[in-house]
């Protein structure tokens, strides 16, 4: 899908249509956003502006050297875009193309900041003179999604912290979510740097108008913050893990315990009933009395019982029990 915004009358309107560029000069159009675009937009867009939009390949490209880079006449700039999904964040990859005051974005799938960012763009013309004030706009809006972002996380965790401290179901699986979200905040953190580094890279160029130094330089002020709020949440969730991990090995703990004092209290019944299990005589009564075998049979009860409480006396004066 293509659509065009230009400025005419003091106004700025809308095309979808590649057959509207012979009809448009360059200085007239402000913004010009792709979306999954077929070819035939993505080479009318090549042509009208003078020079090859970057593929997606090139978008999603992982080194910083190519992510960035500006030629004689264009700025060629690549960043990720989060959206949320049901366990875990993904990555949408977003090109940027400025040649002259014009701006030209390529993405896959519609993302929230530029759907909000249309609406304003014709509401309030006059805030957005050029394609670098839209670029700002757009990282402006990305940061504050960000921003929220991080805010969720961190109530999030805060959920998680609550249920560790009322103890309730701290198992395995609380481990994996807590995992899950250690490895979001990770990304989002990963996306947070990534526009840090393209608005340095912007505040180093001269083709960025001196009137935006200002905004960007607010912009990476309030990704400094967010990048010590994510640090924040990493170091919290690391602590609430070793938590769990504490309270688990606790309570495996204390069944071992359990199932130690339950095996030494069988430990003396066992042996003497091993030794009176033996075919051979045995002292104590003599099998030639009368009711020999009944009073073999209580007397060796009565010492795996009495053997059992001397077990019990000694754990209870070692606080063991």
């Amino acid at each position: 899908m293509l659509s065009i915004f230009y400025k005419e009358n003091g106004k700025i309107l809308v095309s979808q249509s590649e057959k509207e560029f012979p009809k448009l000069d360059l200085e007239a159009v402000v913004w010009i956003d792709l979306v999954d675009p077929r070819g035939e937009e993505k080479r009318a867009v090549e042509a009208f502006l003078g020079t090859e939009i970057q593929s997606r390949a090139q978008a999603e490209e992982i080194e910083s050297s190519s992510r960035y880079f500006e030629t004689d006449d264009a700025i060629f700039a690549n960043t990720n875009f989060l959206t949320p999904g049901p366990d875990e964040y993904m990555m949408q990859a977003v090109s940027f193309t400025i040649v002259d005051d014009t701006l030209t974005t390529l993405r896959e799938v519609p993302l929230r900041s530029f759907t909000e960012l249309q609406r304003r763009l014709q509401v309030n013309p006059k805030q957005y003179p050029s394609g670098f004030s839209v670029f700002a706009s757009i990282l402006d809006q990305r940061v504050d999604l960000d921003a929220d972002m991080i805010e969720l996380l961190s109530k999030e965790i805060s959920q998680y912290a609550k249920q560790i401290n009322d103890q309730e179901d701290i198992d395995q699986e609380l481990l994996i979510d807590i995992s899950q979200m250690q490895e979001n905040t990770m990304i989002v953190r990963e996306n947070v740097v990534d526009k840090q580094r393209l608005i340095s890279n912007l505040m180093r160029s001269t083709k960025v108008p001196r009137t935006l130094e200002n905004r960007l330089n607010v912009l990476l002020q309030d990704i400094s913050s967010l990048l010590s709020h994510t640090n924040f949440c990493f170091e919290r969730l690391e602590y609430l893990q070793d938590t769990v991990v504490g309270l688990i090995n606790l309570e495996q703990n204390k069944i071992m315990k359990i199932l130690a004092v339950v095996s030494v209290f069988l430990m003396p019944p066992t042996l003497i009933a091993g030794f009176y299990g033996m075919n051979v005589r045995l002292p104590i009564i003599s099998a030639d009395e009368p009711n020999a075998n009944i009073w073999n049979w209580v007397i060796i009860i009565g010492l795996m019982a009495l053997s059992c409480l001397l077990v019990w006396i000694l754990f209870r004066r070692k606080k063991m029990l």
